[in-house]
């Protein structure tokens, strides 16, 4: 045992320290496979010796089992957030704000920090061993997702350097993020396995932070920088921010490494217009400005905090997001599969954060003419959520001569069919159900992951056969023979046999699914769900009126008149009664009356989840007697609110309908009832 104990104990130093080689110093010291070779050993060793295992082991980065839930994390200090400026006037009003309580901030010096775009987190440590780490949460209290945080493997297990340096209990604060670099490959490898990509780094960091699953989390690639110790009733052995900085270093906590110390605020507004700012856009990491902090610690102290909200002593100078200028060639108009015109700009390509935008969203005709934005201009463009490109508005120069204004179309640019302008909707839609620009994106749309799950048959491929005349609507791929497929480019005997077979395996779907896949306006899948459910099967809600399809608990107008619309179109009754010759599912299985804890309440979805997909969200839900709807009202008992919330979490703010997050969706699905 002794050999053993000794043997883990060395284990555990040449990890660490490779780990830290790599992670913080970026100096790898060994190859992978030399690396691999020492962990399994300490695996093999701690599994055979279970008594050997430390807190501070590295094994305990991987393997931990699936969380049920996150429980809460109370802070021993609040987390606050930070006040913004815009500019180095709103910059200076701060500093003459705090010199009204500490004059000599004026003289003190600040440091300058990076301002990470990731996911706060709380590090605690008892006697230098990492103990618990959890999220922001809502300052008060976080979640504890310690086994996730020990996947990061820049976060140190046991701190560095002599004990007597540290508190024996204190929180680091710091930022977990996803480098830019790994969102890419992160989306590339999504992208092949056929899984939606990531909105963003700060999102995708995010939720591989809440992931049930901690395996799920170390695959993901996160790191992290630290920048803050708090340990009340405690001296920290620094008595200044940057001090800190290099102090947090020597403990093993990646600091990111551009910080600058400055003598004063003129030096300050010096150093970031010249260095920091161009800086930030250069960097394998999302940053949103820079943190300009007093430099002194007990100016910290005296300074104090704004309410419970955001201390005096440190603000966040942000930028505005990055505007390039260049030629709207054109206004295009995309037919979605609902008939929605979509109006889309294209431009001369202009670089914008590092990716090329040769087009960009509109939105809306009622936008176009608010900014009065015509063909020909100059036009300001970013990428919104540095994501999708988006045109701000003209750039109108005094005597230079501007076309007409734009003039949305009277007829459908695809069918030539009078355009429909519904009453209270900002869309205009083309009415014809058998639109050329309609027909392609219904197709991608039916046979896409979420409806009937086709796998093979991509917008390319939809688009072959459309050219190729084979098709003319959905129910054209179910009298598909390999033999056709044959005579198109791509194809080899087994792709083509393939494709027929997932086409033929789709008609056993549930008729929530088909409904879904019809593409009604309006109607996602809840709502297709909701529908097959009450009324059972296809002909039962082809014959249902507007009154019966809204009495349904989570439809709404809105719904239940398109729905009805949608099947008062012959062409469209005569597509649904061809679906069902040619043998497609008509019918919902009779699900069993609800009796689970969710029993009789009704939820909405918003968001993306950290661990939950939507679909799995919702079976979660049914599965514990609930009903999910599309639609927030006021008959809505919660709704699930996850990152990059919409219009549903605005409207359920309005109707004062409560916001849970997953981990009390979790809860309450498991709860007894």
């Amino acid at each position: 045992m002794k050999a053993a104990a000794a043997r883990a104990a060395e284990l555990r130093r040449l990890i660490e320290r490779a780990n830290d080689a790599y992670y913080v110093l970026d100096k790898p010291e060994l190859s992978d496979a030399e690396y691999d070779r020492l962990f399994r050993e300490l695996q093999e060793l701690e599994a055979k010796h279970p008594e050997l295992q430390t807190p501070d082991s590295p094994t305990h980065r991987v393997g931990a089992p699936p969380a049920a839930a996150f429980k809460k994390h109370r802070h021993l200090v609040p987390m606050l957030s930070l006040a913004n400026a815009f500019n180095e006037k709103e910059l200076a009003e701060w500093e003459e704000r705090n010199a009204r309580l500490s004059p000599e901030v004026k003289t003190a010096g600040y440091t300058l920090e990076v301002k990470i775009d990731g996911a706060a987190v709380s590090l605690t440590y008892q006697d230098g061993v990492f103990v618990t780490g959890a999220t922001r949460g809502n300052g008060i209290e976080g979640e504890d997702v310690t086994a996730n945080l020990r996947t990061v493997l820049d976060v140190p297990l046991r701190l560095h350097g002599q004990r007597k340096t540290w508190p024996k209990l204190m929180e680091v604060r710091g930022e977990v993020y996803l480098s830019k670099s790994r969102f890419a490959e992160l989306n590339t490898e999504r992208e092949r396995a056929g899984e939606p990509t990531f909105a963003n780094p700060r999102n995708a960091a995010a939720g591989a932070l809440r992931q049930l699953d901690p395996k799920i989390t170390r695959s993901r690639g996160l790191r992290i920088f630290c920048f803050h110790v708090e340990a009340p009733g405690q001296k920290l052995p620094v008595a200044t921010q940057h001090d800190l900085l290099l102090q947090l270093a020597t403990w093993g906590f990646p600091v990111e490494p551009h910080h600058k110390l400055v003598p004063d605020l003129a030096a300050a507004n010096r150093e970031i217009a010249s260095t920091l700012e161009p800086l930030l856009d250069q960097l394998d990491y999302g940053a949103d400005g820079v943190v300009v902090k007093v430099n002194p610690l007990e100016l910290h102290a005296e300074l104090g905090t704004v309410g419970d909200r955001e201390p005096r002593w440190a603000i966040a100078r942000k930028f505005a997001p990055e505007v390039r200028i260049t030629k709207l060639k054109e206004i295009r108009i995309n037919v979605g599969r609902t008939g929605a015109l979509n109006p889309y700009a294209v431009l001369e390509p202009v670089e914008i954060g590092g990716v090329t935008v040769s087009t960009a969203t509109l939105h809306n005709f009622a936008l176009i003419k608010a900014k009065d934005i015509r063909e020909g201009d100059l036009v300001e463009v970013t990428r919104a959520g540095e994501v999708i490109p988006q045109v701000l508005g003209p750039v109108i120069k005094k005597g230079v001569r501007r076309s007409r204004p734009y003039q949305p179309p009277e007829r459908c640019p695809v069918c030539k069919s009078k355009v429909e302008h519904p009453q209270g909707e900002v869309m205009a839609y083309c009415p014809n159900v058998s639109c050329p620009g309609r027909v392609f994106e219904s197709i991608v749309h039916f046979a896409s992951r979420p409806a009937m799950d086709i796998r093979g048959l991509g917008p390319e491929r939809v688009k072959a056969l459309l050219d190729a005349g084979l098709i003319k609507d959905v129910a054209d791929l179910y009298e598909i023979t390999p033999m056709q497929l044959l005579t198109l480019e791509g194809f080899a005997e087994k792709s083509a046999r393939q494709l027929v077979d997932a086409i033929q395996a789709s008609k056993d779907r549930p008729l929530a699914t088909l409904i879904f896949a019809l593409g009604i306006r309006h109607v996602g899948a809840q709502g297709a769900k909701l529908l097959a459910r009450h009324f059972g099967t296809m002909k039962a809600l082809a014959k249902a009126s507007v009154e019966q399809i809204n009495e349904i608990r989570g439809i709404g107008p809105a719904i239940a008149e398109a729905v009805a619309g949608f099947f008062a179109e012959p062409k469209n009754r005569k597509l649904v009664e061809r679906l069902e010759k040619l043998g497609l599912n008509m019918k919902e299985p009779v699900a069993a009356e609800g009796k689970g804890p969710l029993a009789g309440h009704l939820y909405v979805i918003t968001g993306t989840l950290p661990s939950l997909s939507r679909a799995k969200a919702a079976e979660l839900i049914e599965a514990a007697g609930g009903h999910v709807s599309d639609a927030v009202s006021k008959k809505t008992t919660a709704v699930v609110v996850g990152a990059d919330a919409g219009s549903k979490l605005e409207k359920a703010k309005t109707l004062r309908i409560p916001l849970i997050d997953e981990a009390e969706l979790l809860r309450r699905a498991r709860a007894k009832p």
